[in-house]
Order: structure tokens, then sequence, then C-alpha cells
């Protein structure tokens, strides 16, 4: 750990987030000296106070030790890459447009591989008045089941979450070319091309 690089980034989130060297104490029970020599890169904060700082700042925990946010680089509008992660414990769903540390229920996700579908796995998908109706005779029980359908192209995300013991019956706006993707809960993401 870097302890100048721990205090720098310490003292630019605190001006980010408005708060004098004072304030920044008094939320975490220490003195207006401690906080100052942080930033000075004199100490570090005790590792018990890691929890609360990362909060008041808007953090993940683990920034403030390594002294660095590592930002994404910023992409074009193309969401052709999109990321889909989803959380085990909870069936939270959570994209992203870049590879990015997600967390939920404590644990750090890693994003789905989507596979292209085999014939055989693939959905019914029929234009009905100018949309696209999608079925499929899934199983959808409480221990296996389709938890989402996306439709994704350039710019645009359809996004349809389902649940157990629902009939799939799904209609997406008939737009542009694109990728149709489907979480499985035993099974995983596939996608098809539309």
């Amino acid at each position: 750990m870097n302890q100048i690089k721990t205090g720098a980034l310490i003292r630019r989130l605190r001006t980010e987030s408005g708060l004098t060297q004072l304030k920044l104490a008094e939320k975490l029970n220490v003195s207006d000296k401690a906080i100052s020599k942080w930033e000075r890169g004199l100490g570090c904060p005790d590792v018990s106070l890691l929890g609360e700082l990362s909060k008041v700042l808007g953090v993940e925990l683990e920034k403030p030790l390594s002294g660095e946010l590592g930002e994404n680089s910023a992409l074009g509008g193309n969401m052709k890459k999109l990321l889909f992660y989803v959380c085990p414990e909870c069936g939270n769903i959570i994209t992203s447009m870049t590879a990015t540390p997600v967390c939920c229920c404590g644990k750090k996700l890693t994003a789905l591989k989507a596979q292209k579908a085999p014939e055989s796995e693939c959905p019914i998908i029929e234009l009905v008045e100018n949309e696209y109706f999608f079925t499929t005779a899934h199983p959808m029980e409480r221990e296996h089941y389709i938890s989402f359908v996306a439709f994704l192209n350039d710019d645009t995300l359809h996004f349809k979450k389902l649940y157990p013991q629902w009939d799939v019956q799904i209609r997406f706006p008939r737009l542009a070319r694109g990728r149709l993707y489907w979480y499985c809960t035993n099974h995983g993401l596939f996608y098809t091309f539309m």
C-alpha cells in the first residue's frame, strides 16, 4: 500500500464530496489532524475505519487502500458488448457496457458468458403487428426457469424480467437487427440473432 497515493485519493474524494477535513473527521469519529495526516501520506486509516470511510466517500472498500479508482475508459454509443451479471444469491440482474467490478450480496460477480443457442434451444420468434413475439416451451419451474429476456442492438436495450411458473409470452418492438438474449437459471446465458 502506498500511503502517498492513498492520502491523495482520500483528499480528492473528500473535496469532490464537498467535505472539509473537520466534517470528514466528525463522520468517522476521528480528529481532523488524523485526516490531515492521512492526506499528507504520513499514515493510513485504521482498518476498522475503512468500511465507514468508503461509505462516506462513496467508493468500494478496497479503493482507499489501493490509492486508485481504476476508472473505465469511455465507450462510444455501441451497446453490442453489453455484459450481464446475475447474483446467485438473490437473482439480482446487473448490466454494464464494460467489464467492471460488480458486487451483490457481498460477493464479486463475474460477467455471464453468452453462448449461441443451438437450434433445439431457440425460442419461437414471430412477427405480430410490427412487433416480435417471443415464446418458448422452456420449463418455468421454481428451480429451473428463464429469468430474463433482452433484445439488444447498437443503441437500445429492451429487457423483460420473468418469474417461475409464468408463461413465457413476450413482445418486443420491431427494431433494427440485433441480438436476443435469455438467461436460464440452470444452463446460463444464450443468444440468437434477429
